[in-house]
């Protein structure tokens, strides 16, 4: 890097600083927290404990966002000041030592972005994740269990906990159908980006003439609701089965008719549970993922309409990302427009970067 390459650096970090500016409006943020220091002055704010506490929340976002930006903004202020005078000093000593702290100042940036990506009222929640195969029996059953691998070991990397809500294991591999929560700071935030239909392209291990196959699998992710989130589902509208759990054997395994499949008929949308061996705790569960994915549904129709865009088939043409391992290895997001050669590496949950380019370039 030259002092060329490098103002144009800063030129380019601050004015993404600028553009964050503009989203973030630092002025309001400062209103709002000064807004709740008043409110928590009250003598009744805290004999409302669960008022108090979704007002908290919000004032730790608040205060989150606004230090993440303060840091950066005086980060590249300082930055950009001491480039400044160890150019007019010829001080070539300090400029090799901003040029060696460059990538550390663009990180602070990007993790901004990010924070500012994730400042919806939903990022913050838990996130229900449910993978279900395309067209193309073991193909795309063993697809699907390759997502399921890779989301859980990401959940591992960011320090998430996986709670599993149905396991339906495939007849010869993979699986029919899987739906957990991933529970974490963000997780919603981040796993948002996921929704959508996955292509993979190899070498079928389950075809003995080695032909290339291509498979697809789609990956629904809604935010756990809470009880703030007001969804009536009327118990006309829905039909209720229970049936036998089953599976590849130990916790799937189950002796009673303890599984609960829900179907919402005005939608159409299905969601079961065989988690537990209580079927009250198992509808318990199975209400709170219709609940959330009838959110979701909202929250996409809503998008939709904005968009004029209409759901898609889990098939060609509707892909949100492609995994290719023959005959050459990459990873390439429809959105970002970005692609990437550390093919095993992603599959194996190391999809940080990938979902943080998603969340910028929607931005």
């Amino acid at each position: 890097m030259d002092s060329y390459e490098y103002g144009e650096l800063l030129n380019k970090l601050s004015t993404k600083i600028e553009n964050i500016k503009q989203i973030v409006d630092p002025d309001t943020l400062k209103a709002k927290l000064d807004d709740i220091a008043k409110q928590e002055q009250e003598e009744d704010f805290w004999s409302d404990a669960k008022k108090a506490g979704i007002v908290q929340k919000e004032k730790n976002r608040l205060q989150a966002l606004l230090s993440r930006y303060e840091e950066a903004k005086t980060a590249l202020e300082d930055t950009k000041e001491l480039f400044d005078i160890a150019n007019e000093e010829n001080d070539a000593e300090t400029i090799e030592e901003l040029f060696s702290e460059a990538k550390k100042l663009e990180d602070l940036v990007t993790k901004l972005e990010i924070a500012v990506m994730l400042s919806d009222e939903n990022d913050s929640l838990n996130a229900i994740v449910t993978i279900h195969p395309g067209a193309g029996g073991t193909e795309s059953q063993d697809w699907a269990s390759m997502l399921y691998r890779m989301y859980l070991r990401w959940a591992e990397r960011m320090g998430f906990k996986v709670e599993e809500l149905d396991y339906q294991a495939g007849d010869e591999a993979g699986i029919k159908d899987v739906s957990f929560i991933v529970k974490g700071e963000n997780a919603y935030g981040y796993l948002k980006a996921e929704n959508g239909i996955h292509r993979l392209v190899r070498i079928s291990p389950f075809d003995s003439n080695a032909k290339r196959h291509t498979s697809f699998t789609s990956v629904m992710v809604s935010p756990e609701v809470d009880d703030d989130i007001d969804i009536e589902i009327e118990d006309k509208d829905i039909r209720v089965d229970t049936y036998r759990a089953s599976g590849a054997g130990g916790q799937h395994v189950n002796k009673t008719d303890s599984a609960i499949r829900i179907t919402h008929i005005p939608t159409g949308l299905v969601v079961q549970c065989q988690n537990d061996r209580s079927q009250h705790k198992n509808r318990a569960s199975a209400m709170k993922m219709l609940k959330s994915r009838l959110y979701e549904l909202e929250l996409e129709k809503q998008k939709a309409e904005k968009a004029g865009v209409q759901k898609s088939e889990i098939g060609w043409g509707h892909q949100i990302r492609s995994y290719v391992l023959q005959p050459y290895q990459q990873v390439k997001d429809n959105r970002s427009n970005q692609a990437y050669s550390n093919v095993s590496a992603i599959l194996d949950g190391d999809i940080t970067k990938v979902i943080e380019d998603v969340l910028i370039s929607l931005s």
